[in-house]
Parts: structure tokens; sequence; C-alpha cells
């Protein structure tokens, strides 16, 4: 009983009235520098944004955690640390492995750490097994952790979206993990399916790729109709013409 006091009072650092919202700044590793402009290739414009923005949190891979550790505490905005990931020059299929450790998360100063798993890849038993270690290791600490559930792979083409999506969250609650990151397939029948096969495992919604301002409102409120408890939005924000003011949409339509 004191164990799971503690996760939730890490947990609930994340949350506000139960909803959330996280600022992703992970994808230099996955993608390279090829979303980056003038502006947004800079972490202190984005640690900036999530400052203004009142983010419920940051998302980092370690790198970034250890150079801008001061500007990062400056901002008081919670820090998640990715403890795994890839780049996408290597073809075929997936395999995303641990970078960082959880003690160096916790020294860099992170309330909660991050793992993807690619459902379906021929290695996802190698992510499982480092997945269930890192689980156990965090929740002896009291630190909450978020699964990255993305089906890739050959033997997952031909699966329905919805499908895929549900076993994802699914996949979080069956993992132990605090909060499950999926992607939405738009279809908002769905995502109602995905959280409630996630059970007690908190469902946050990956923002995806950018699409225009509005189309992303309208999927932000679409998402919100369901029991969902939340975003993770990376490019939709940080590549806007004016995040800050983009941030205060997002947020009037999830704490509406």
């Amino acid at each position: 009983m004191h164990f799971l006091i503690c996760i939730m009072e890490n947990l609930n650092k994340l949350f506000r009235q139960g909803k959330c919202l996280f600022l992703s700044y992970d994808q230099g590793l996955e993608h390279g520098p090829t979303d980056f402009n003038d502006e947004n290739v800079n972490p202190e414009y984005i640690i900036n944004i999530a400052k203004k923005g009142k983010y419920n949190a940051l998302v980092f891979q370690k790198g970034i955690a250890q150079k801008y550790k001061k500007e990062i505490k400056a901002s008081k905005i919670p820090l998640i640390i990715k403890l795994n990931g890839k780049t996408n020059l290597r073809h075929g299929e997936p395999l995303s492995t641990q970078l960082c450790t959880l003690k160096e998360a916790i020294k860099l100063g992170a309330i909660a750490v991050g793992y993807t798993i690619y459902l379906g890849s021929e290695f996802e038993n190698v992510m499982l097994k480092e997945f269930v270690e890192i689980e156990r290791e965090a929740h002896e600490k009291n630190i909450p952790v978020i699964l990255w559930a993305y089906p890739r792979g050959k033997a997952v083409q031909h699966i329905e979206s919805g499908k895929l999506m549900a076993y994802a969250a699914r996949a979080g609650l069956e993992l132990g993990a605090d909060i499950v990151k999926i992607h939405w397939n738009n279809n908002k029948e769905d995502l109602e399916w995905a959280v409630k096969v996630a059970g007690r495992c908190k469902v946050v919604v990956a923002g995806g790729l950018k699409v225009k301002e509005k189309e992303f409102l309208a999927n932000v409120k679409e998402i919100m109709q369901t029991e969902a408890s939340g975003l993770a939005i990376g490019r939709n924000v940080w590549q806007a013409r004016n995040p800050i003011e983009l941030t205060k949409r997002i947020k009037k339509v999830i704490w509406k």
C-alpha cells in the first residue's frame, strides 16, 4: 500500500485535475535534425515554450537533460527522460535498446521515465525484457514509468489500426506501466475502446505528424472527448508559428 501511495504522489506531479499536456522533444535521435529550423533546433527554445506554456512535463533524451540541466531545473517543469532510442538510418525490423539507466535519469532530475516497445517487431522480446527490468527498478524507487507502445514491423502491417491501438493500450496495463503513450488512428470510437482496455493505466496520445493548426485542434477536441488523460505533443507545437498561443488554445480544450 505504501508503494502505491508513493507512486501516485509522483504520478500526480505530472497531472492537473487528472489531465496532462507533455512537451516532447526526443525526436532528434529518432529522426535526426530534419524536424528542426533555426529556432527549434535549440533546446533552450523548447524549454522556454514549456516554461511559458506551463506544461505538465518535458520529454528529453539523456544528452539534452545533461547539457541543459541548469535551464531545465530553472524552468521548474517536471522532466521525463526517455531511456531507450534508435536512429532511422537502419532499415529492417525496429529495435530500440536502453541508452540511459534509471540511476542516471534520477540524477539528472527526472521524476518519470519512458521506454518504447515496438510491439510485433522481431525484436519485441528484447524490448519487453528491458522494459520489465526498468519498470521493476523504477517502481522500487517510486518513479512512474511511461510505455511508448508502438506496433511496428512486418508482422503487424496488415492488422487493422484500431485493433493495434487497443493492443498497444492493453500492453501498457499488462506490463505494469503507469502511463501508456499511443498513436491515434483518427477514429474516436477506436480510441474510446483503447482507453477502456487500458484499465487503470493512463492513456496519453502522441501528437503525431505536423498538420495545420485548425486540424490539430479539432483532433485534440476529439481525443479529449474520450477518457484519454491527455497528449504528448512535439512537432505540432514547437514547429508552430506561435507555440505559446497554440499551447493556450490546446489547454482550453484539455481543461475546458
